[in-house]
């Protein structure tokens, strides 16, 4: 496993998975855990993905069954929209977090969207990582300027953002950006989310023969040699097993190129972030009483 360096020297492994859309829990927990005994020791949840409790149990077993400590895990979750209201919404929300999962602390907490008060949700993560609860902060759909905004005003810079990033969807400019404030770039979707037939792209298929691996190992590869910690979603123990072994063959410059010219900008994105109508959506999306 290879990993990237925090704003505060905290590492984090550049690759993991995602449980984005696995709501039935048990086949949560038994992804998870069989994603540890893989080698996997970075692991992405949220609040508004219902699984929070699945992704602890998974944890406590694989600790349990001498896979692995709690130190060498890292486990993210989010924080949802609903909880961004008021300083004292957003302490309880991960106070929530946290006794759902049933784990002490999260090795990285997020901001979900930049929807809502997230100044006055941003200040509560801030005392909860000064007081350990939160290993590290960061924030997630957070554009360009909106990140730059964020980062000029708040005490503590956001040491991860997670963002759309795959070779549809390059965000060279939010790459950038979070660059200039040492924020780590986190790609969610980094297969493309279903949506771009890269599997049939035959300038892929190419490339992935030259190395004897898959198109989704090529593009996740792409995306880890720009320095971006990757989190791609599967429940197949297979599935896992391929994703993670990426780590014994470099992308040359060229072939890098040829991926990113694919990049089709903010049209060809799965989540409208600057549509009203998403705005609201999110809003009103409620994942609790």
């Amino acid at each position: 496993m290879e990993y990237v360096t925090l704003s505060h020297q905290l590492k984090m492994p550049i690759l993991g998975l995602g449980v984005f859309q696995v709501p039935d829990k048990k086949e949560c927990q038994e992804s998870v855990y069989q994603a540890i005994k893989a080698g996997y020791r970075l692991i992405d949840t949220a609040a508004s993905y219902m699984n929070e409790d699945a992704v602890g149990l998974a944890v406590k077993q694989a600790i349990k069954d001498g896979i692995c400590t709690r130190e060498e895990l890292f486990i993210t979750s989010k924080l949802w929209v609903q909880d961004m209201r008021t300083y004292e919404d957003a302490k309880q929300g991960i106070d929530n977090s946290l006794q759902k999962s049933g784990l002490e602390y999260f090795d990285l907490y997020l901001l979900h969207q930049a929807i809502g008060d997230y100044f006055a949700a941003w200040r509560a993560m801030e005392d909860a990582f000064r007081e350990g609860k939160l290993k590290a902060i960061g924030v997630s759909n957070f554009y360009p300027n909106i990140l730059t905004n964020f980062c000029e005003i708040v005490d503590i810079k956001p040491m991860v953002n997670q963002v759309e990033l795959h070779p549809y969807f390059t965000q060279e400019q939010a790459l950038e950006t979070m660059n200039y404030y040492g924020v780590i770039a986190e790609a969610w979707a980094p297969l493309g989310g279903g949506r771009y037939n890269p599997f049939e792209d035959e300038m892929l298929i190419s490339i992935a023969n030259k190395y004897q691996k898959t198109v989704g190992q090529v593009l996740l590869r792409w995306n880890i040699q720009r320095g971006v910690v990757v989190i791609p979603k599967t429940t197949h123990i297979e599935r896992m097993i391929e994703n993670i072994d990426v780590f014994d063959f470099v992308l040359n410059e060229e072939e890098m190129n040829k991926i990113s010219a694919l990049d089709m900008g903010y049209s060809g994105t799965r989540a409208k972030h600057f549509e009203p109508d998403f705005v609201r959506m999110v809003l009103n999306k409620k994942i609790h009483d």
